[in-house]
């Protein structure tokens, strides 16, 4: 989060974001304007390749080689472009081969980790039948492949050694594929990769408050209780519960934990909580939902019902003013991350903010 969000929390009462972090990541184009993306045209053979015309319907029309008219008819699907890899926030190499490659070769050659130090990596085959970008699956044909290296995340930015390591990662299934593979200049991508880094380290904001019993503490099983009654629901991890989100397979709105010890006790009944945590991931879900004010109405329900105070991590009681100060300040930060072309909730701000 940005230092002028933590000051406004000193001054109105001092908000505690457990950690506003403020890490690295963040794929961001050199200054300057922003560029498109290479164009990867599929490999072909005769003739200048064509964009493929559609017809009424949305459907792929035959194209004639120009070449050969005598030439049977070749069907050519719509390219549709990728959901997983984005050049914003990925460092991309593409793999060009001689004719289609089937699914379970792509599969043999994939290497053995999907990372390349701490910076997940993808790749995918272009679907020769549907001109969808997909992992490589069985029973499918591929008529190339790109793989993409996330720029920077949570961890911090990618650095030589870590773009090294996927350099070679790629290369041993290119040749496995009998592919030719393109890699972007080390330099330059490490120099992107820096400068995303710099962005999001002053535009990423967790905010977290303490939910403290003011007198009477809680077993989990009566957290558990009250927080269900506010749609907050059992999470992956012991201890922690989630508000879901209304969008299918996005990340939870908000979440809400204790001691995980506590949790894993063989009787968990047995034992008492005094404090909880209610986090806020702000890039992680669109501003239209209103995570915010999600964030101050569960904090309010859940002290009532729980007799707590709201505090920070200083154990000094919220009032409206502080919340009111970082309203005001997340509002800056979402026009900042929308401006970038990296809105909170969209697919890449979701893979850049992890």
């Amino acid at each position: 989060m940005s230092t002028s969000l933590t000051q406004l929390l000193a001054i109105a009462g001092g908000l505690a974001l457990a950690g506003v972090v403020a890490h690295g990541a963040w794929a961001a184009r050199k200054a300057g304007p922003k560029r498109a993306a290479p164009l990867q045209e599929e490999p072909h053979f005769g003739g200048q390749a064509e964009p493929t015309p559609q017809a009424a319907d949305g459907t792929p029309e035959v194209v004639l080689d120009a070449m050969d008219a005598t030439l049977p008819a070749v069907a050519r699907p719509v390219r549709r472009p990728s959901a997983r890899i984005d050049a914003l926030i990925d460092a991309i190499a593409t793999i060009t081969i001689e004719g289609p490659v089937a699914g379970e070769l792509a599969l043999q050659h994939q290497p053995g980790s999907r990372r390349a130090g701490t910076k997940p990596l993808q790749i995918e085959g272009l679907n020769a039948a549907t001109g969808d970008w997909e992992l490589p699956a069985p029973g499918q044909r591929y008529g190339e492949f790109q793989a993409g290296l996330k720029l920077a995340n949570r961890s911090g930015a990618l650095n030589e050694i870590e773009y090294s390591e996927f350099v070679q990662k790629i290369q041993a299934f290119a040749d496995g594929i009998g592919g030719f593979v393109q890699f972007p200049d080390m330099l330059d991508v490490v120099a992107r990769a820096r400068e995303l880094d710099q962005f999001a380290a002053s535009h990423d904001a967790q905010l977290a408050l303490l939910l403290r019993a003011k007198a009477t503490a809680w077993t989990p099983g009566f957290v558990l209780q009250c927080a269900a009654r506010h749609g907050f629901v059992a999470g992956a991890l012991p201890g922690r519960l989630v508000l879901p989100s209304a969008e299918e397979g996005a990340p939870p709105v908000l979440t809400l934990q204790f001691d995980a010890q506590t949790a894993l006790a063989e009787d968990p009944e047995a034992l008492s909580l005094r404090e909880l945590t209610l986090e806020l991931d702000v890039p992680q879900t669109p501003a239209e939902a209103e995570p915010f004010a999600a964030w101050q109405e569960a904090a309010r329900a859940l002290a009532r019902d729980l007799e707590a105070d709201v505090c920070d991590d200083r154990g000094q009681v919220l009032g409206l003013h502080a919340f009111a100060a970082i309203d005001v300040e997340l509002k800056k930060l979402y026009e900042a991350l929308a401006a970038r072309d990296l809105a909170a909730g969209s697919p890449a701000a979701r893979r850049l903010f992890s």
